[in-house]
């Protein structure tokens, strides 16, 4: 009989030293996931502050970015916005045409072995935090998020970790990341829960609060803890119960007509050739002669959103910078940009209650405008974004609201949750039987 060939096997790793890796690249995602978010938003602050000429001598400031570019001249915002449209097109044509392929969280969490590219991806970051701190009317939130899944996957490489390890630690940093930029601690690990993982076990929970809330509390050291937006004190009421119930399927309908629109718009932009510089140049600059005459346009929506909680806007311009922010939003997908749409929606969603919201008036029901742009906010934002649970918890964190506002903003979300997914399905049964309509046999 031949000699059968004894084969060496390495012994299994011992599950305390797997359990302590784990550990280790969690908290450790955490502490860099924070302080890469804080350079990220100094960084946007520091841009901000130079290109409109407000607050040179400190980055966080108690100005805000809408005084900033109210007190700049017309020509310093027009010139700006061409600026960042030079930015923008040029750039991204040439991440395009001399970087590797762009990965997304979403690609490299379904293939953990197939990593986003370092180099191209903070380049592809750096952008995003450029162009919306000159005043992009996209969200920022997308570049903290690349940031903490690249340094998590480079964690996951160095502590060897398995795939599926790898790919909670990846999702667990690009929650960090979205944690540390906008303090929301528990948001960005609920956001982790819902939206990227999909799923929910003890480990999974221990991993994403343990990261969101250490890199929070990193960068706090840098950015401090005041909330991002301020409330005034709001309570529900039977009157406002029930506008709430009525309005959240109006705005799911809306938030789903604006989600598919902005995939389509991003699924049509140029990514190489002239186009794309010529046209980033064009919808910049006209969005900067916008803002002669509206400078709430410019930025990610933060300004309209919150003279909406504010309660500082009539009807006539919240319906006029409804429009108009829908169309800069879409606008700057189209033609090429890279940004988030979590603030954009917030924005939207909070314009659009109060001009919803103006029908109270009208019948002689007196509400605050600023309880319509808090709930119009939350209900538009969980639909764009599909992430009920998340706008819930981001707008508690982002507001610090009375948990009096609870009850309208949740009756709001799961009507709005609702008409959104009806919508889904009616799109979807015409796509169904569109093969039986002409098909040849």
């Amino acid at each position: 009989m031949p000699s059968e060939t004894v084969r060496e096997q390495s012994p299994p790793p011992h599950p305390g030293r797997t359990a302590l890796r784990l550990a280790v690249a969690t908290v450790a995602t955490g502490i860099v996931a924070g302080l890469g978010g804080a350079l990220l938003a100094l960084l946007l602050h520091g841009i901000q502050h130079v290109a409109y000429g407000y607050s040179l001598d400190r980055l966080v400031d108690t100005q805000t970015f809408l005084q900033g570019v109210t007190d700049a001249s017309p020509l310093r915002r027009v010139a700006v916005m061409f600026v960042c449209g030079v930015v923008a097109g040029f750039g991204w044509w040439a991440l395009h045409r001399f970087g590797r392929p762009l990965v997304g969280i979403a690609k490299t969490l379904a293939a953990p072995d197939a990593p986003m590219p370092p180099r191209t991806t903070l380049v592809h970051v750096l952008l995003q935090i450029v162009t919306v701190a000159l005043g992009s009317p996209l969200g920022r939130e997308t570049a903290p998020r690349e940031l903490g899944a690249v340094i998590s996957g480079w964690l996951a490489k160095l502590a060897r970790l398995t795939p599926a390890q790898a790919r909670l630690l990846i999702a667990c940093g690009a929650g960090a990341g979205l944690a540390a930029v906008y303090n929301v601690p528990l948001g960005g690990a609920v956001f982790v829960l819902e939206v990227l993982l999909v799923s929910m076990n003890a480990t999974a929970v221990a991993m994403a609060v343990t990261a969101s809330v250490i890199a929070a509390l990193t960068a706090r050291l840098a950015l401090g803890d005041a909330p991002l937006y301020v409330v005034p004190v709001l309570t529900d009421s039977t009157s406002m119960i029930v506008w709430a119930v009525i309005v959240g399927p109006i705005l799911g309908v809306a938030a789903y007509g604006f989600s598919w629109a902005a995939k389509k718009a991003g699924a049509a932009a140029p990514r190489d050739g002239w186009r794309l510089p010529v046209f980033c140049i064009l919808n910049f600059t006209t969005i900067g002669a916008l803002a002669i005459y509206f400078p709430q346009l410019l930025g990610n929506g933060k300004s309209a959103a919150q003279l909406g909680f504010d309660t500082h806007l009539t009807i006539g311009l919240a319906a006029a910078l409804l429009a108009l922010r829908v169309a800069v939003t879409l606008g700057s997908l189209r033609v090429g940009a890279y940004g988030g749409v979590l603030t954009p929606s917030l924005a939207i969603g909070s314009l659009a209650g109060i001009v919803l919201g103006s029908v109270c008036g009208f019948v002689g029901v007196n509400l605050p405008t600023g309880a319509f742009a808090l709930i119009g906010a939350t209900a538009f934002l969980a639909s764009s974004m599909n992430m009920p649970i998340s706008a819930v918890v981001l707008i508690a964190e982002f507001t610090h609201m009375r948990h009096a506002m609870l009850v309208p903003i949740v009756l709001a979300v799961a009507g709005s949750v609702a008409a959104a997914r009806l919508c889904k399905m009616l799109a979807r049964k015409p796509c169904q039987d569109a093969p039986t309509q002409g098909a040849s046999v």
